[in-house]
């Protein structure tokens, strides 16, 4: 018999927590935009009852294994597979790419999901796209890659870089093409990777923020302390905010706080000490989340000047706490900045115009700083983890967006 209140029509969608398997070549503890947004969409699809595996390399090789491990106060089951120190990098490990099939293999045996969940289309999402194809699972693809974000480890004579680069791309376009729908953090991030690859229906997703988690203080004071957060590798260029700062000095009373750790943190301590800017700068390394929240709070305006942001959650965690944003105009870090409305976009590279947008920002009279403040607490409004989630959600139960 059928129930009247259902017509036939109208089939009830499938509700139950779905098994979900989250395939990163990064996780924590690594600190990076990748790994942090593999943790929170892992932890929020938890907090909403779905049974979550994440597959990723162990962090020595002597300790793999599965574990439950505790993510934004959620439990997730994490298969560690035995993984191995890329050296000419401070701290990427990875999987054999010839045994990523057969771990693959194993793991969807054991735990069978309704959808993989592929962060990385290298190592680990590669083969788990294979095999969960063959098994008629469908596998839902993010990109978090750009080539200036891999091209300093390749340890490849420069001349060998696009070569290895276009191989790579090739390789991803394969794997992408064995998913049901590809992802990636902006629409600019998209039309990237569309024109990269030659590919149709990129989804802009963000990674999303919980702005709960943030304080923002609005209250009038003096402002002079700049804020940048995030690894310090080369794609990030934090060397050309140290020439800003340098070039600011004289005329305002400015300390830089550089929040994240990284492979050049040694060579930007040398560009302090030569540009004459040791007592202006702070190094903190990699901090506690209640110390990174501080940063924000304690700052009066964020800097970044990377040139490879596919969207940049340290900068939405800077939004998220009332900051100003000062931007390089480069990849999808305008999605984030308007110009002249929640802070500035400079030229990438370009120091004097940096220090230029540096200046209005730390001088701005009281109303046109809090003017932008509330800006950017308006425009991450867009980007809360609860939108993020569903859209999620959507794609993995086959729904239309």
């Amino acid at each position: 018999m059928t129930d009247s209140a259902t017509p036939l029509s109208e089939p009830v969608a499938d509700r139950r927590p779905l098994t979900i398997v989250m395939a990163a070549d990064t996780f924590g503890p690594d600190v990076n935009g990748a790994a942090r947004f593999a943790e929170r969409l892992s932890a929020g699809l938890a907090a909403r009852g779905h049974d979550v595996h994440v597959v990723t390399p162990s962090v020595t090789h002597a300790r793999h294994g599965t574990f439950t491990e505790v993510f934004e106060e959620q439990s997730i089951t994490v298969h560690r597979l035995p993984g191995w120190r890329w050296y000419p990098h401070d701290w990427l490990r990875f999987v054999l790419p010839w045994m990523a099939k057969h771990y693959a293999r194993r793991i969807l045996d054991d735990v069978k999901p309704d959808v993989v969940h592929s962060q990385s289309h290298i190592v680990i999402g590669r083969g788990m796209t294979r095999i969960a194809r063959q098994r008629g699972i469908p596998v839902i693809a993010t990109n978090h890659v750009m080539a200036e974000n891999i091209i300093d480890f390749t340890t490849l004579p420069p001349v060998l870089d696009k070569v290895v680069i276009k191989l790579a791309w090739d390789d991803a376009k394969r794997t992408f093409g064995m998913s049901r729908a590809v992802t990636t953090p902006t629409r600019r991030a998209a039309e990237f990777l569309e024109r990269t690859i030659d590919i149709d229906g990129v989804i802009a997703i963000s990674c999303g923020i919980d702005k709960g988690n943030y304080t923002p203080d609005l209250t009038p004071r003096p402002h002079r302390r700049v804020l940048f957060v995030g690894r310090l590798t080369t794609e990030k260029h934090v060397e050309v905010t140290l020439e800003a700062i340098a070039k600011l000095v004289p005329e305002l009373d400015v300390v830089f706080d550089i929040v994240g750790g990284g492979d050049q943190r040694r060579n930007l301590e040398q560009t302090a000490h030569r540009l004459g800017i040791d007592d202006r700068v702070v190094f903190y390394g990699r901090t506690s989340e209640e110390d990174l929240r501080a940063a924000y709070t304690r700052a009066d305006v964020f800097a970044i000047a990377s040139i490879a942001e596919l969207q940049s959650i340290a900068t939405m965690e800077a939004m998220a706490s009332g900051l100003p944003i000062v931007a390089a105009d480069a990849v999808a870090l305008p999605h984030l900045v308007h110009d002249g409305e929640n802070g500035y976009l400079f030229e990438p590279g370009n120091s004097d115009d940096l220090a230029d947008k540096l200046r209005r920002v730390l001088t701005a009279s009281p109303e046109e700083y809090l003017r932008m403040q509330q800006a950017s607490l308006t425009a991450v409004e867009a980007h809360d983890i609860n939108k993020t989630l569903d859209t999620f959600e959507k794609l993995y139960r086959g729904e239309p967006l």
